[in-house]
């Protein structure tokens, strides 16, 4: 929607850089370029080189927030119970900065558990991987992948556990992915 966009920054705006995943503050004035914008966060390239901006700081890149869509409002049911399929909804709502192609079809998520809870409620457990285990931006993924899956109503709890084994490969790619990456 707002790739290739250029932009000065009207205000000092956290980021997080990429690969490292180390938090920083691009000064106002600085200008860029988004290069991706995926999943409610944005890619952006700066002198400081590539960083992600959550989508509470548009503003800051004189942009407005867009209205939600479908596939952003948190998940619910007419019962109210939670199943899989919406957890898996989600976890397609969150992409690797540099790739524009979500955790899913990437092959990076391993395994979902719910659990419900006596006390009413549901716990969801994920294990997920990265493509290379020295990524700095797994923290970050797996924190937009639990914060996602928190909004489902119903959703009281949610862990999602960065693991290393098995070890990714390009074959966890789902037909999806490789047609998004040109791999097909």
């Amino acid at each position: 929607m707002h790739e290739n966009t250029e932009f000065t920054l009207t205000r000092d705006c956290e980021s997080i850089l990429i690969p490292s995943g180390a938090r920083t503050m691009i000064p106002a004035g600085t200008p860029g370029v988004i290069t991706q914008t995926l999943g409610g966060s944005y890619t952006v390239a700066t002198y400081q080189g590539l960083a992600r901006i959550a989508e509470k700081d548009l503003d800051a890149l004189g942009i407005e927030k867009p209205a939600a869509n479908g596939a952003e409002k948190p998940a619910s049911s007419s019962t109210g119970d939670v199943d899989e399929k919406m957890v898996w909804d989600q976890l397609r709502q969150c992409f690797d900065p540099e790739i524009p192609v979500n955790i899913v079809d990437l092959g990076l998520v391993y395994d979902c558990q719910l659990t419900k809870r006596p006390e009413g409620g549901t716990k969801v457990d994920v294990k997920m991987t990265l493509t290379a285990p020295g990524c700095g931006m797994g923290p970050a993924i797996a924190h937009d992948a639990q914060s996602k899956i928190l909004t489902i109503d119903g959703v009281d709890e949610a862990d999602v556990q960065l693991v290393w084994d098995p070890p990714w490969n390009q074959n966890m790619i789902s037909e999806a992915g490789r047609m998004k990456l040109g791999m097909v």
